[in-house]
């Protein structure tokens, strides 16, 4: 599994594009979703000072979402520079998008339905909505366990939709496609409006439409803005303003203050509460938008500057990232049988123990979930693949390989 991007042309591909850094960042951002699911349970939360700190990791949701808008939509802006035309394989793309997600999401379900006591005696409704990863839209769905897959909900959301943007801005090419990232910052103040009609649907009790694809589309957008610029470098077609984008996004010291700056903002009443209080509109706008600079920051230096990121790269975490998607969706139900197990009463404090024990018991399952069931699942793919036409494939590399390299960054956090 690799950060690799490729453009397919009519004579030969360029060398793929590595980014093993990204890999190191989906470990943080995976042990930040569990530290803050940890600080919540054990009341760390109510720390002064360091309680929002530890309860706005949930912006880890904010990286995953501009991670896998950066790499998936690399395919398209590779495509937008390129002499070939027409766009990434969608059908491929979605095959992989599949599975990448539902095989060890579907084992983490069953397990957590069938054998944590809180989650037992699910109804079929339950089931199904957590089977088919549409939490979000149906009432009460969510249970012990499986809390945090409504973020992976609208993870899979923004699958769908993605080829829906990309081919809206397909004719944006040649000289018309310094006008795509303009395009996608006016989709993402659009969506930056969504609180205020989503909140007028006549929708069940239970259902939260903030929480959809729409309103969290600029953590998304994000990614796709940084993939519009590094491509634009690459390909040897910036404008002047890009490049100056490029240059002041490679400045790693101004990124990390940027970092800084969104992340105490969020840490305010500006963005809400931490935890599972109610955001009001303002509130929810405000956590998008400092969410999406956060994610911004913490990625463009990883693709704008020539490095090095010598702990990001070290074996330690990329094998962390490697098994990133595991401790995303197995972490709150390893966390529930550590209560359980050592017996810890939940909201008491233990804090370090607690995340230590959690820490150690989910990065074993994880690791195990990547070895025994996800890349089996992408092997069996690739061999299912291998009997397709040369002429096929060639025209399909791009999207194979973004797909590859956004492997693990269908990880985000829930409160």
């Amino acid at each position: 599994m690799t950060s690799t991007d490729t453009h397919s042309s009519t004579v030969a591909p360029p060398a793929r594009r590595f980014y093993p850094q990204l890999e190191g960042m989906r470990a943080i951002a995976a042990l930040g979703v569990l530290t803050t699911h940890v600080a919540f349970q054990t009341r760390a939360v109510q720390i002064p000072v360091l309680g929002p700190v530890l309860g706005r990791l949930d912006l880890a949701v904010a990286l995953f979402f501009a991670l896998s808008g950066f790499l998936l939509w690399r395919p398209w802006v590779d495509r937008a520079h390129g002499d070939n035309g027409g766009h990434p394989p969608i059908r491929r793309y979605l095959r992989h998008r599949f599975v990448r997600i539902w095989p060890a999401y579907v084992v983490v379900v069953v397990v957590v339905l069938l054998l944590l006591p809180d989650a037992q005696g699910a109804d079929a409704t339950v089931w199904l909505a957590n089977l088919t990863l549409t939490q979000v839209f149906v009432p009460l769905s969510l249970t012990a366990g499986l809390t945090q897959m409504w973020s992976l909900s609208v993870e899979v959301a923004f699958y769908a939709i993605l080829p829906i943007i990309g081919l809206a801005l397909l004719r944006l090419r040649g000289r018309r496609r310094d006008w795509r990232i303009a395009a996608l910052a006016v989709l993402g103040l659009v969506s930056l409006a969504w609180a205020w009609p989503a909140m007028a649907l006549p929708l069940p009790a239970g259902v939260e439409p903030k929480n959809w694809v729409i309103g969290h589309l600029p953590w998304f957008l994000a990614g796709l803005v940084l993939a519009e610029v590094a491509g634009a470098i690459e390909h040897g077609h910036a404008p002047r303003w890009i490049e100056r984008v490029a240059s002041i996004s490679a400045r790693r010291w101004l990124m990390f203050g940027v970092l800084v700056v969104a992340y105490a903002l969020a840490c305010t009443p500006l963005a809400g509460p931490t935890g599972l209080g109610v955001l009001t509109n303002l509130q929810f706008a405000t956590k998008m938008v400092l969410g999406a600079l956060c994610g911004y920051a913490l990625l463009a230096p990883l693709v704008c500057s020539a490095g090095p990121f010598r702990i990001l790269t070290s074996p330690v975490m990329l094998a962390l990232g490697r098994w990133s998607y595991g401790i995303f969706i197995w972490h709150l139900a390893v966390l529930a049988v550590v209560f359980g197990l050592f017996g810890i009463v939940p909201f008491s404090g233990d804090t370090p123990l607690v995340w230590s024990i959690t820490v150690v018991l989910t990065i074993g399952v994880a690791a195990a979930s990547y070895a025994f069931v996800e890349e089996p699942a992408r092997r069996w793919l690739r061999r299912r693949e291998s009997g397709v036409s040369s002429s096929e494939r060639s025209g399909s590399t791009t999207d194979h390989t973004a797909a590859q390299a956004a492997s693990s960054t269908a990880i985000s956090a829930g409160n």
